[in-house]
């Protein structure tokens, strides 16, 4: 019995330090700032998938002129995905179809872009979107932006 309430135990303050160290790690990311909640999908076909199918949940961070992505079930720190604004090519926007619905946040909006050749798809709120797109347009004098 001792010992089944000392497993226990652990088990639930293993559990707890998880979602305290997955709190923190967020925590971190958003200090500086200029954070989103932004899901990813990437490398996708340029027929529109909406089973729902490959997209991550993560936060957005800008970082000068970098986007840094990272996933929000993970305890890594550094970023999964970092795209740069001059490399970043707007080709649509269009709202979550099918069982994509389902797999987004409510309010989502899809972003169809290319990133160095590389099809992938961002889905932000409404909000978010009208400030990754000011972001894009404004890079500085001289460097390339494509927003269609």
């Amino acid at each position: 019995m001792v010992l089944a309430l000392t497993v226990c135990g652990i088990v639930v303050a293993l559990v707890a330090l998880g979602l305290f160290v997955f709190g923190l790690r967020r925590r971190l990311i958003q200090r500086s700032g200029g954070t989103f909640d932004c899901s990813l999908r990437w490398d996708v076909s340029e027929k529109p998938d909406t089973s729902g199918k490959g997209w991550s949940y993560g936060v957005a961070r800008y970082n000068g002129d970098r986007i840094e992505w990272y996933r929000v079930f993970s305890y890594a720190y550094r970023p999964r995905r970092v795209l740069e604004r001059g490399s970043i090519e707007v080709a649509g926007r269009r709202l979550p179809e099918g069982e994509e619905e389902l797999a987004l946040l409510s309010d989502a909006v899809v972003l169809v872009c290319l990133h160095r050749g590389t099809r992938l798809e961002l889905a932000m709120s409404e909000d978010a979107l009208t400030g990754f797109l000011a972001w894009l347009e404004a890079a500085p004098p001289g460097q390339r932006v494509n927003v269609a």
